[in-house]
């Protein structure tokens, strides 16, 4: 199943039974009942809808829905089989943001809800929060604390290990010297985080670390993509668990667009290393002596490893709380596999905004390929190369312009934007989600070519085999569309980015 979160609606589409007629078989209207006051009070008319900012698998059976509903955040639970509400609605602040336009996360870890976004419709309190557990405390990061999160841009989190990884870029506060420059990060908060002492940081994470994702090209002097856009979940690269991004230049240099794929023991041997400080607001960033770090070590979970000694986070010693309060900022930055992107796309003034990978293409299930969408509705496929000993690089298979205008112009306008993309391997297809519309493109596109109806060989290096990493026989007939659905998978794909309600096909 494909749940699409729109404004005022969320759609269901049942993949199995789809067919041609990619129409969704549930719709769920949710519109705000706070129109009124939120024009009242002088906002722009475009904000005062329900935009569905979350929208996440509770369990197996439910889905958690959060919306701006006018500047009023609210969040409610739904059966993923019928889209029926049950229980009552929750308050969303914290949970979700108040415009659509601000960045946001949610997910659900061991019963708990952790979120990242803004607190206040001013933008001003940005927040990573964790909430509606039983037996878990709510937690957030400190406020107003710029060494903590300085105007962050949400992008990503997962669950993995005895932790939750947020993925973000923000204003980095240990490079001023050119002004405002954006820096990727990963942050780390542990799962069995109970907040601080009632002396230090009661009601907020013990455990929250940052780290700077380094995405860059090696040289006599590195050229940086810095700024993160888009990530994907842990996945398999050269047979260890790998998140796979896709970053740009900053706002003000020569664009460009680069993948940069990061092993996830890399992102913990950062955070096991030395922590980043600075002495006076004059002086330069520097270590932390090791000396000076107390114990436990601050950042660990209670009851594993450096701090299998603590039963709960609540008993940490003081110094520990108070050390990582004020430094809860890496000194050495998370290398790329390989030490280098694996692709850089740098000839369009386009940059790319969304990633989607498939490590198990080709005829033996063995090949990377990347999809990358674009700011102007083009989705770049390529064979990506990671085995530092490959023997050939990364390779552009096809550039598509996936962009409908019959589908998504409204009024006469476009808006090429590519917000989100999910693949279904499946049923062969690529979802790509515009602001409004949601297009399906076929991943096998042999017809297209006709040196690829030719070709039989599977030679990486040769012209053909690029075409050919989908060329497989087509699925069966597809059976009548079924309302409501007879089963719902335990893990649906969720494609939440507020489109207005077209769906769509691509050849």
């Amino acid at each position: 199943m494909l749940y699409i979160a729109a404004r005022d609606h969320v759609f269901a589409v049942n993949l199995t039974t789809a067919g041609d007629d990619f129409a969704p078989q549930l719709k769920l209207t949710w519109r705000s009942k706070d129109v009124a006051k939120c024009t009242v009070r002088g906002r722009n008319s475009d904000e005062c809808y329900n935009y569905v900012k979350v929208l996440v698998p509770r369990n197996d059976e439910t889905l958690f829905a959060c919306g701006t509903n006018a500047f009023n955040p609210t969040c409610r639970n739904y059966k993923m089989t019928t889209l029926e509400q049950v229980g009552e609605e929750v308050v969303g602040q914290a949970r979700c943001p108040f415009e659509s336009g601000q960045s946001n996360l949610g997910l659900f870890a061991g019963g708990d809800f952790y979120s990242a976004t803004m607190t206040d419709f001013l933008a001003s309190d940005a927040v990573i929060y964790r909430s509606l557990g039983d037996d878990s405390p709510v937690l957030r990061t400190v406020k107003y604390d710029s060494k903590w999160l300085r105007e962050p841009h949400f992008h990503h989190a997962i669950e993995y290990g005895n932790y939750v990884y947020f993925f973000l870029s923000e204003i980095a506060v240990e490079y001023t010297t050119l002004g405002k420059v954006v820096f990727s990060r990963v942050a780390r908060v542990c799962k069995n985080d109970n907040g601080g002492s009632p002396r230090v940081l009661e009601r907020y994470w013990t455990s929250f670390l940052k780290a700077r994702l380094n995405c860059s090209v090696p040289g006599d002097s590195f050229f940086y993509f810095d700024v993160l856009q888009s990530l994907t979940n842990v996945l398999q690269i050269n047979q260890r668990p790998a998140v796979v991004g896709v970053f740009t230049t900053q706002a003000n240099s020569i664009p460009g667009s680069a993948v940069c794929a990061f092993y996830m023991d890399d992102i913990e041997k950062a955070f096991n290393g030395k922590f980043k400080e600075q002495k006076t607001s004059d002086s330069a960033w520097t270590p932390v002596p090791e000396e000076q770090v107390p114990k436990p070590r601050p950042g660990s979970c209670a009851g594993d490893g450096p701090a299998s000694a603590y039963k709960s986070s609540t008993t940490f010693p003081d110094d520990t709380l108070t050390f990582i309060k004020s430094y809860p900022l890496m000194d050495e930055a998370v290398p790329s596999v390989n030490d280098r992107p694996c692709f850089t796309h740098t000839t369009s003034r386009y940059k790319l905004t969304q990633i989607a990978v498939d490590t198990s293409a080709g005829p033996s299930k063995d090949r990377t390929v990347v999809f990358l969408g674009s700011e102007d509705g083009r989705v770049l496929k390529v064979l990506s190369s990671t085995h530092p000993n490959a023997s050939f690089g990364s390779q552009l298979l096809e550039d598509i312009d996936v962009y409908n205008p019959s589908m998504c112009n409204i009024q006469g306008q476009e808006d090429r934007r590519i917000l989100g993309m999910e693949l279904d391997k499946d049923h062969h297809a690529l979802f790509v989600a515009f602001t409004s519309c949601v297009i399906r493109v076929p991943l096998s596109r042999c017809t297209e070519h006709g040196a690829c109806k030719k070709s039989k060989g599977d030679n990486p290096l040769s012209s053909s085999f690029p075409r050919r990493v989908y060329d497989s026989p087509p699925p069966p007939p597809l059976p009548s569309p079924i309302f409501p659905p007879r089963s719902t998978p335990s893990v649906p794909v969720v494609l939440a980015v507020s489109v207005s309600p077209r769906l769509g096909e691509r050849d």
